[in-house]
This record gives C-alpha cells, sequence and structure tokens, in this order.
C-alpha cells in the first residue's frame, strides 16, 4: 500500500507560478513511476505529466509542455510539479498517482494509487 498526499496549491494569477508536491509513504518509492492528473470542474480527468523510478524519463501533456516540470527526490520520497505560466484553464484538482512499475504511464487506469487531490485556481 502506498499513501499519497498532494499539497501546494492554491489561487493565483494568470501567468503566475505553483509548486506542487506530493508526498508518498508505505512501501519503496522509487520502485514506482509517478503521474501527475487533474480534473476540473464538468470535465473528466486528464493526463498532466509522468516521471518513471529512479527519476528517470518524463512525460508531460501537450497543454502544459514547456510551462509544468515534473520532479522527484526519492530520497524524500517526494514528486514535484513546478508550474509556471499558469493559465485560468489550468483550474483544476489535481491529483498525485503512483504506478508500480518502471515506466510512466498517461492513462489514470494504469495507475495503482492516488492522492486525494489538491485544488489550483488561476483567476484571469
Amino acid at each position: 500500500q502506498v499513501q499519497l498526499v498532494e499539497s501546494g496549491g492554491g489561487l493565483v494569477q494568470a501567468g503566475g507560478s505553483l509548486r506542487l508536491s506530493c508526498a508518498a509513504s508505505g512501501r519503496t518509492f522509487s520502485n514506482y513511476a509517478m503521474g501527475w492528473f487533474r480534473q476540473a470542474p464538468g470535465k473528466e480527468r486528464e493526463f498532466v505529466g509522468a516521471i518513471a523510478w529512479s527519476g528517470g524519463r518524463t512525460y508531460y501533456a501537450d497543454s502544459v509542455k514547456g510551462r509544468f516540470t515534473i520532479s522527484r527526490d526519492d530520497a524524500k520520497n517526494m514528486v514535484y510539479l513546478q508550474m509556471n505560466s499558469l493559465e485560468p484553464e489550468d483550474t483544476a484538482v489535481y491529483y498525485c498517482a503512483a504506478k508500480h512499475s518502471l515506466r510512466a504511464g498517461v492513462v489514470g487506469t494504469q495507475y495503482d494509487y492516488w492522492g486525494q487531490g489538491t485544488q489550483v485556481t488561476v483567476s484571469s
């Protein structure tokens, strides 16, 4: 079992930045690929980005590529989502997810564990 807790959400103006954090506990964190997803009101959950285990390859949705950066610190059991140049369209609840696999995935059903989510609101 892996427990995930997100933090760092909040209200920010368009063009601003936020850094989301996800704290993991329970199993060997470095054996998990980690992903970030988001869900806006009335919309389906969508992939944001992911990072393979051992700080490997990263993947991003086209909508955030060049603005968002995923990183992980296996020594601290943490994964981060640095979000720059935020847009109102980025407003959503952001979820951290863990996948017991070397490779990261872009589909939510590939992930085994989820956090409770953190709200990000970008005002125009």
